[in-house]
C-alpha cells in the first residue's frame, strides 16, 4: 500500500511538473533590452527597365526631373528633351536597420512606387542612398525587385492579382555606415517587459536573483516598475554572455483577467484568469418565417369578360428555440467554457450574454469589444 502510494504521488507531482513547464517561459520571449532595437531607414529612388508600366511623365513630373537629375550625374544633356519614356518609375525604398550590425553586411528593402506605375515587375532599383532620422546615409539599395502580384491590361479587359506596385530585394542594401556602440561597455541594462505587470516584473526579478545569487554570489536585478527591470553586470563576465544566461532563464508571466470580443468576426477570447460569479442564464430566439405562395384565378368556362389574375397568398409562422435556464459561474477557465457550450450557444450569443454577465456585475473581468 505504501509503494503504490509512493507511485501515486509520484506520479500526480510529475503532471504538475509538466503543467508547469508547459505554463513557463523564457524572459527573452516576455521582454526586449533596452536600447536595443532596429531603427528605420528610408531613401528615393528610381526603377528602370520595366516594360512599358512606368510613370507617364506628364502626370508625375518628379520622376522627370530625377531621371534628368541621374542623366546629368552620368554626363547626358537632356535638359530641354521631351522624356516620353515609360520603363522607369519613381518608388520609396524602405529598410529596417539592426541594431550591432557592421559595415559591409546586407539587409532586406522594401520598394514601393510613388506616381501612377501599374507595375514594378521586372524592374531594377539603382544605387539608392538609406538615410535615417539624422539624415546621414547608413546604407545603399541596389538590385532587381521581386514583385509578388502583376496586372495585364488589354483594349477590353484588364486582370490584376496581388500588389504589382511594391516588392522587396533580398539582401538588397549594403551597410556603409555602423550605429554607435557602447553596449559592452555598460554597467547595467534595463529589461522591458512586453505586456507590463506588476507580477510578471517581480517574478523577472526573482528569478533572475535565484540564480545571480547561486552564480556569483550577488542579486543582481531589481524590478523598477510594472515596465522594466534594472539588471547590474557582474565585473567577471562579458555582456553578451551575462544577457545570453538571463535570457535563457524560465518564469511564469501573470496575466490580467481579460475578456476580449470581436463583432465583426464574432470572435471570443478568454484569459486564463477570468471568473465569473454564479448567475442563472436563459437564452432563447425567435425566428419568423414568411412565406409567399401566389396563385392563379381563372374565370368560369365560357364566361364572358373574365380573365386569369394572380392573388396573393402569405404564410408566416414564427417559432422560438432554446429557452432553458442553466446555471454558470466558475474560477477556471475549462468551468466556464463548459457552462457556456452546455447552453449550446453561437458566437453572438456567448457575446451577448458576456455583455450582459457584465452589466450585471457577475463578470469579474475587463471586457474588451472591438
Amino acid at each position: 500500500m505504501k509503494t503504490f502510494t509512493k507511485c501515486l504521488v509520484a506520479a500526480l507531482w510529475s503532471l504538475a511538473l509538466v503543467w508547469d513547464a508547459s505554463a513557463a517561459v523564457r524572459i527573452k520571449d516576455v521582454t526586449s533590452l533596452e536600447g536595443v532595437r532596429d531603427n528605420q531607414i528610408i531613401g528615393y529612388g528610381l526603377v528602370v527597365g520595366l516594360k512599358g508600366s512606368g510613370d507617364t511623365m506628364r502626370n508625375s513630373p518628379f520622376t522627370e526631373q530625377s531621371l534628368q537629375s541621374m542623366l546629368d550625374s552620368m554626363g547626358v544633356n537632356v535638359r530641354n528633351a521631351n522624356l516620353r519614356t515609360r520603363n522607369v518609375a519613381a518608388v520609396v525604398v524602405t529598410a529596417n536597420f539592426p541594431a550591432f550590425i557592421k559595415k559591409g553586411s546586407r539587409i532586406d528593402v522594401n520598394v514601393s512606387s510613388l506616381g501612377d506605375a501599374s507595375s514594378l515587375s521586372g524592374g531594377t532599383l539603382i544605387a539608392t542612398p538609406l538615410m535615417g532620422s539624422d539624415g546621414k546615409v547608413y546604407a545603399v539599395a541596389q538590385g532587381g525587385l521581386a514583385v509578388a502580384g502583376f496586372s495585364e491590361q488589354g483594349q477590353a479587359q484588364s486582370l490584376s492579382e496581388g500588389i504589382a506596385t511594391s516588392g522587396m530585394i533580398p539582401n538588397g542594401a549594403i551597410v556603409e555606415r555602423e550605429l554607435d556602440d557602447d553596449f559592452i561597455n555598460l554597467p547595467s541594462f534595463v529589461l522591458q517587459l512586453s505586456n507590463p505587470d506588476f507580477n510578471t516584473a517581480v517574478r523577472i526579478a526573482d528569478a533572475i536573483n535565484a540564480f545571480s545569487r547561486e552564480r556569483y554570489g550577488l542579486m543582481l536585478a531589481k524590478e523598477r516598475d510594472f515596465r522594466s527591470v534594472v539588471l547590474q553586470k557582474p565585473g567577471r563576465v562579458s555582456a553578451t554572455r551575462f544577457i545570453a544566461q538571463i535570457e535563457g532563464l524560465v518564469i511564469q508571466p501573470d496575466t490580467p483577467a481579460k475578456v476580449v470580443v470581436d463583432e465583426r468576426t464574432g470572435t471570443v477570447v478568454i484569459g486564463n484568469n477570468v471568473q465569473i460569479s454564479t448567475v442563472a442564464v436563459t437564452y432563447g430566439s425567435m425566428v419568423v418565417r414568411i412565406t409567399e405562395n401566389p396563385v392563379a384565378s381563372q374565370p368560369q368556362p365560357f364566361s364572358r369578360g373574365g380573365q386569369t389574375v394572380v392573388l396573393p397568398q402569405t404564410d408566416i409562422t414564427a417559432s422560438q428555440d432554446g429557452g432553458s435556464l442553466s446555471i454558470i459561474g466558475g474560477t477556471d477557465l475549462q468551468t466556464i467554457v463548459s457552462g457556456l457550450n452546455r447552453i449550446g450557444l453561437r458566437p453572438s450569443g456567448v457575446i451577448s450574454i458576456l455583455q450582459t454577465i457584465k452589466s450585471v456585475g457577475a463578470l469579474q473581468a475587463e471586457l474588451v469589444i472591438q
